[in-house]
């Protein structure tokens, strides 16, 4: 049994904050949960499909963010506590849905849950979310450590049956992935029955037609919806003060912030000096609760994470509220006490106190920081972002750039989101040229391939995963094939959404809860559509370069190239080597060969390492796959491979 079940009141657990997270769920007495794996979020369906069963909840893993929140929304709609959760991307991708779904409201309790990502630590930008909930007009709620993750979550819940409305709980990668002590509460007891009641008056909101229309009606109820929730928000008990009755400095903060001030103030010794009012109610701001605190002080600072979402709109009260409360001086983001961009840390809110306050401190003396470098460049070796050893993705794009190399018009290659986004460093050969939004690059791609009437004549790639496929590489291909594009995209299909975990995809035979369901295949989905479909395995190299070749050659229309081999960390692949891979020393040449060590330089799999002292090759066998691949690209045939299914550590 997964101890997030246990059903002991009072038992306490160290818990990730997803893990905090899932627990409040459990304790509403969640029914449907629905997401697409990003991180980080993923951990929340990951935890809940474990327990699925077992607590009778409905989890699937949707094929992108939008399908996640119409799916939790049916299950609203028919009387079910639902949730949904996704990554800071993820949210722009439900946007469409989520702004239609504010407008109709929901019914039993539905949460959606955006895990921001500060300092893009797993991402390719650092979005925001918040900004939606002020956009849609919705509740925004920020837990500011891992018992308030739980408790905030069933919390959540609740506040949406009352307002009858979707309630945003937001959290960031350090809420997420960090953990904490958290003290259990009940589980429910629940036998619900789920019923869609669809008959009644069409503008009653628990038994008419949902929908956003009329939008005066509709946008009238929401307005009011979001008032209740500002006064509900007055006596939350989420939104707590530390300090001193006249502090010469507020903080306010919120979320994983709270942590970060906490300990600043604590640093610098200044809990007789220095306010912090923790708001977990973060939109609608309370203007009582705020009016309050705000009379405390003239100088006030607003300490969050990414962009000044809660700077501006305390800004906005304040000024609204300065001839009661006086004219006040704010620090933050907009003054450049606080960074705009990037993760916040103790260290960078000790210094925007001491800055603002006066104080002779620095977090990290220079003399430290300059010996701490040194030791840093001197002991520690260079780890340079790469594939995994044994990566499919590896192998395809070193047959990408071969064949772009060989073709000689200057083609590219237009990526988007996943592992094979690394493609744009060294490791993949600086193959991407193009790297935005999952699906964008057939999307680019489909653009390139009409222009040309323009003279453009340069070959067109796409690149694009298995699982990104269903979520938004299909609809790209399906605007390709319609318009005859002249571009050939290549799916890199190994089996799992490999990046978050192998959590399942439409294209596999089973499900979040482990049950057996149809596949879809995408070789015969694109068949169907009407591209010109091959499929070859990255690991032989020769045969992938030349139909590369040959599709670029073909200017009739959008082809599809699969290229399909299992993740090399997948579980089906764990523990076992195809090959046994050795080095022949005496045929090794090492910087003495035509390749100047093409292997180790340029091919640059992990488990290839070069031996200095020996001035040859060697294999790594402890992170060596036995894939095979390198024994294809040493030109001098001094890497050895032999046929052997072996198991391993």
């Amino acid at each position: 049994m997964s101890y997030l079940i246990d059903n002991n009141e009072g038992a306490r657990y160290l818990l990730m904050g997803n893990e905090s997270i899932v627990r409040g769920a459990l304790e509403a007495g969640v029914k449907v949960a629905a997401g697409y794996p990003g991180t980080p979020s993923s951990e929340i369906i990951e935890s809940l499909s474990k327990v699925g069963k077992e607590m009778d909840i409905y989890v699937e893993w949707s094929v992108n963010e939008k399908v996640a929140m119409e799916v939790a929304a049916a299950g609203s709609f028919a009387g079910l506590r639902s949730l949904c959760a996704m990554k800071q991307n993820g949210v722009n991708v439900a946007s469409d849905f989520l702004l239609h779904l504010a407008g109709s409201g929901t019914r039993a309790g539905m949460v959606i849950v955006p895990c921001d990502d500060p300092g893009a630590l797993s991402s390719v930008n650092e979005g925001e979310s918040r900004y939606f909930a002020r956009l849609v007009e919705i509740p925004l709620l920020e837990p500011g450590d891992f018992q308030e993750a739980k408790d905030m979550a069933k919390w959540a819940f609740e506040l949406s049956e009352e307002l009858r409305q979707i309630v945003m709980l937001r959290s960031v990668t350090r809420m997420s992935h960090a953990s904490g002590n958290v003290v259990f509460g009940k589980l429910p007891v629940s036998d619900v029955h789920a019923e869609f009641k669809c008959d009644g008056f069409v503008l009653d909101p628990m038994e008419g037609i949902m929908t956003s229309a009329p939008v005066d009606y509709r946008h009238t109820q929401q307005q009011e919806k979001l008032n209740k929730a500002r006064e509900i928000f007055e006596d939350c008990p989420f939104n707590t003060y530390d300090g001193p009755d006249s502090p010469e400095l507020l903080i306010i903060t919120s979320s994983a912030c709270t942590l970060y001030s906490r300990e600043a103030i604590s640093i610098l010794g200044l809990k007789d000096r220095v306010g912090l009012l923790k708001l977990g109610t973060t939109w609608p701001l309370p203007p009582k609760l705020l009016k309050k605190y705000l009379s405390m002080t003239d100088r006030i600072m607003i300490v969050e994470e990414v962009l000044p979402f809660l700077e501006e709109n305390v800004k906005i009260l304040a000024a609204e509220m300065a001839p009661e409360i006086g004219v006040k001086t704010f620090y933050g983001k907009n003054d450049g006490k606080i960074p705009m961009v990037g993760e916040l840390n103790p260290d960078i809110v000790v210094n925007a106190i001491a800055q603002t306050l006066g104080i002779d401190y620095k977090a990290m003396p220079d003399e430290y920081a300059n010996k701490a470098q040194g030791v840093a460049m001197a002991g520690t070796p260079s780890r340079e972002l790469t594939f995994c050893p044994g990566c499919p993705h590896r192998a395809s794009f070193w047959s990408i750039h071969n064949a772009l190399e060989l073709d000689g018009r200057k083609g590219f290659v237009c990526g988007d989101i996943g592992c094979y986004t690394l493609a744009i460093l060294p490791c993949g050969f600086s193959s991407l040229k193009t790297t935005h939004s999952m699906g964008s690059g057939t999307g680019i791609a489909s653009g390139f391939g009409k222009l040309g009437g323009f003279g453009f004549d340069q070959p067109i790639l796409s690149v694009c995963g298995d699982s990104t496929f269903f979520h938004t590489g299909i609809s790209a291909l399906v605007n390709a094939v319609h318009h005859s594009s002249n571009f050939t995209m290549v799916i890199l299909d190994n089996s799992g959404t490999a990046m978050t975990g192998f959590q399942p995809h439409p294209g596999l035979k089973v499900n979040a809860l482990g049950d057996e369901v149809p596949s879809i295949d995408i070789e015969e989905v694109c068949r169907a559509l009407g591209a010109r479909v091959e499929v070859r395995d990255p690991f032989d190299l020769e045969e992938t370069r030349k139909t590369i070749n040959q599709l670029i050659e073909d200017k009739q229309g959008v082809n599809v190239l699969i290229l399909r081999q299992i993740c090399a960390l997948s579980p089906e692949k764990k523990g076992k080597k195809k090959y046994e891979m050795t080095i022949d020393e005496e045929i090794c040449l090492g910087e003495n060969c035509g390749c100047n060590r093409v292997c180790t330089r340029i091919f640059r799999c992990p488990g290839l390492v070069w031996d200095k002292e020996k001035e040859v090759t060697r294999i790594d066998e402890v992170i060596c796959t036995g894939c095979g691949v390198c024994a294809d690209i040493c030109p001098a045939g001094a890497i050895k491979k032999s046929s052997v299914l072996k198991e391993v550590a």
